[in-house]
């Protein structure tokens, strides 16, 4: 039976007025939905114990297979890196060191620019998270300091990919030098979810990007920023903070 007889079937069934295909509707349903019993004395434990036996699953190949994998990629790792989830997707010629302490999620992506002169090169600090589906596309260089945070689906764009012209993005050419462009992230910089870094861009110390917004020009140290493009939103010093508070309160 195809699928659009199958459809038919289906239509017919759910309106035709003759209380015989009526009641076959209904135990058709009745059928399809049927479920067994699920006592929480007796599903607890069962799913207690799937949870168990998958968190041992994954340990064991996080720590036998995926993080060796890893770090048979890397040009420089530091001690105590914590990889889960998987294995990231590596592409291009990349150089990729990482400092003590660093934190990855198997669900990245790692490129480098493949017409660079010289290997694109990604260095990353130490106490450093990278999120689930963060993007990470070296141009030339992208640099990530110590106690960076960059959470999920993050994009740091340091090349585009494809040429401005047209004629040579048809013809599969690559982009040009000038659309590459270095990305620096200082010491303490936060990423919240979704942001996006584009190349020639500098982030200095302590700086928070808000959820969603795309840096577009070099951000400066202690600020929380955010929109489209990044802009300033306020300061994130001591002093500062505190004539807020008793601004504030008063």
């Amino acid at each position: 039976m195809n699928t659009l007889t199958l459809n038919q079937t289906k239509q017919w069934l759910k309106q035709s007025p003759n209380p015989l295909t009526r009641t076959l509707f209904r135990q058709i349903k009745a059928v399809h939905r049927f479920e067994i019993p699920a006592p929480g004395v007796v599903v607890a434990p069962l799913y207690s114990a799937y949870c168990g036996v998958r968190g041992l699953f994954s340990t064991l190949t996080r720590i036998l297979w995926w993080t060796p994998l890893f770090k048979g990629r890397l040009t420089q790792i530091g001690r105590n890196l914590y990889l889960y989830g998987g294995l990231p997707y590596i592409s291009g010629p990349i150089q990729i060191s990482l400092g003590d302490n660093c934190r990855v999620s198997g669900q990245s992506t790692f490129s480098g620019r493949t017409s660079a002169a010289q290997a694109p090169e990604l260095r990353v600090g130490e106490n450093v998270d990278i999120g689930w589906m963060t993007t990470i596309a070296v141009g030339r260089r992208v640099e990530i300091g110590n106690n960076v945070r960059i959470a999920g689906r993050a994009l740091l764009a340091g090349y585009p990919g494809h040429p401005l012209d047209a004629e040579a993005r048809a013809a599969g050419l690559p982009e040009t030098d000038d659309q590459a462009g270095d990305i620096v992230l200082e010491d303490d910089v936060w990423l919240a979810t979704g942001v996006s870094v584009m190349a020639g861009v500098r982030i200095g110390s302590g700086t928070i990007v808000a959820a969603g917004s795309v840096v577009t020009h070099d951000l400066p140290a202690n600020k929380l920023a955010g929109g489209v493009p990044a802009r300033v939103i306020r300061s994130l010093d001591t002093e500062s903070n505190k004539g807020r508070t008793e601004c504030h309160d008063s």
